[in-house]
C-alpha cells in the first residue's frame, strides 16, 4: 500500500469539465475515444457499455480512461442510432442537451453528469492509461457520487473559490476511484505489472525530457542519452517497462498536446503541429484523425462552438 501512496502523492490532477447531461435520441458510439479521464454518473434512464451492452444502473458510475477505444451506448438500447466518433463530436448537440440550473442536477429524466480529468504521475504519465485499466462500472459508492453531484453544481456557480473547490474535489474523485480499484482487488495484474516502472529513476528522467522537448529530437538517440544507456537497447528497455516502443508514446503525448492546443488557443493547425513536432502539416493531420477519428479542425469548431 506505501507503494501506491507514492504514487498518489506523485499525481498531477487537472480537473477539464463538468456536465451534466440530458439524452435527447438513444445512440451508440463506436470506438468513442478522447484523452482525458471520464466518470460519468447516471441519473435516470439508460447508460451501457462495450459491443454487449453492460448496463451501467441507476446510482452507478462508469469510468473511461483516457486513452482508451470504447463503445458507449447512450438512450434505450434496444435500437439506438449507431454514429462514429467523428459524427458525435462534431453534431453532439443533436444527441445531447446540457443542463444549467444546479437544482435540476439527479431530477431530468434520461440524464446523467460527468466529469473529465487529467491524472497524471510526475505531470508527465497518464496513470490510469499506463496501468493498462479497461473502462469499468463502479457501483454503490455513494460519496463518490456525491463528490460528482459537487462538482457538478460547483461548475455552473459564479461563486468566489470555485476552481479551488473543484480542484479539490477532482483530486479526490482520482483518489477514489484508485481506492474502489485496490478494495475490489481489480485489474490485479496489470497493477502489478505496470506500476513498477514508475520507481524507475531513468524512465521518469525520458517522461520528463519527452513532456518537455515535445517539439524537437526526440529519436531513440536523444533517448538513449536521456537515460545514459545505449541507442541500440532504449527502445527495448523502454517497451520492456511500459509495454509500448518509445515513438508510439511520443506520439501520443504529441497528439495529446495538440488537444490542449485546439481546445485552449487560436494557434492554426500548422503551427499547433509545428508546435508539437510535425513540419508537415498534412502528415500531422492524417495521424491526428487516425488517433481520435475526427480531423484536427473539427475537434476545434466543436469545442469553440458547443458548451456541451
Amino acid at each position: 500500500m506505501e507503494d501506491y501512496n507514492k504514487i498518489i502523492e506523485s499525481l498531477g490532477v487537472k480537473f477539464i469539465k463538468a456536465r451534466n447531461i440530458r439524452i435527447l435520441q438513444p445512440i451508440t458510439i463506436k470506438n468513442f475515444y478522447d484523452v482525458e479521464n471520464t466518470l460519468l454518473i447516471l441519473f435516470n434512464g439508460d447508460v451501457s457499455i462495450g459491443d454487449e451492452k453492460t448496463k451501467v444502473e441507476v446510482g452507478d458510475m462508469l469510468f473511461i480512461p483516457g486513452g482508451k477505444h470504447v463503445t458507449v451506448t447512450y438512450g434505450d438500447p434496444t435500437n439506438p442510432k449507431a454514429v462514429s466518433n467523428e459524427e458525435f463530436m462534431t453534431h453532439r448537440e443533436s444527441y445531447w442537451e446540457g443542463n444549467h440550473d444546479p437544482k435540476l442536477i439527479g431530477h431530468l429524466p434520461n440524464s446523467f453528469g460527468y466529469v473529465s480529468f487529467e491524472a497524471k504521475v510526475f505531470d508527465s504519465v497518464n496513470f490510469f492509461n499506463s496501468l493498462d485499466v479497461p473502462p469499468f462500472i463502479i457501483k454503490r459508492e455513494e460519496h463518490l457520487a456525491n463528490t460528482i453531484d459537487q462538482i457538478l453544481a460547483e461548475e455552473m456557480t459564479d461563486l468566489a473559490g470555485k476552481g479551488r473547490i473543484i480542484k479539490i474535489k477532482t483530486e479526490e474523485i482520482v483518489i477514489e476511484v484508485v481506492r474502489y480499484i485496490l478494495k475490489n482487488h481489480l485489474f490485479v495484474e496489470q497493477l502489478v505489472t505496470n506500476s513498477t516502472y514508475f520507481k524507475d529513476p531513468r524512465l521518469i528522467d525520458i517522461f520528463a525530457y519527452i513532456k518537455e522537448n515535445l517539439g524537437g529530437d526526440l529519436s531513440n538517440k536523444v533517448l538513449a542519452n536521456v537515460a545514459n544507456v545505449s541507442e541500440d537497447y532504449v527502445g527495448q528497455y523502454f517497451k520492456m517497462l511500459t509495454g509500448i516502443n518509445p515513438q508510439d508514446y511520443i506520439e501520443y503525448q504529441r497528439m495529446e498536446a495538440a488537444v490542449g492546443l485546439l481546445r485552449t488557443s487560436k494557434k492554426s493547425i500548422r503551427a499547433i503541429g509545428a508546435e508539437v513536432g510535425y513540419k508537415d502539416t498534412a502528415y500531422f493531420c492524417r495521424r491526428f484523425k487516425m488517433m481520435f477519428g475526427i480531423p484536427a479542425g473539427k475537434m476545434r469548431r466543436r469545442e469553440s462552438l458547443m458548451n456541451v
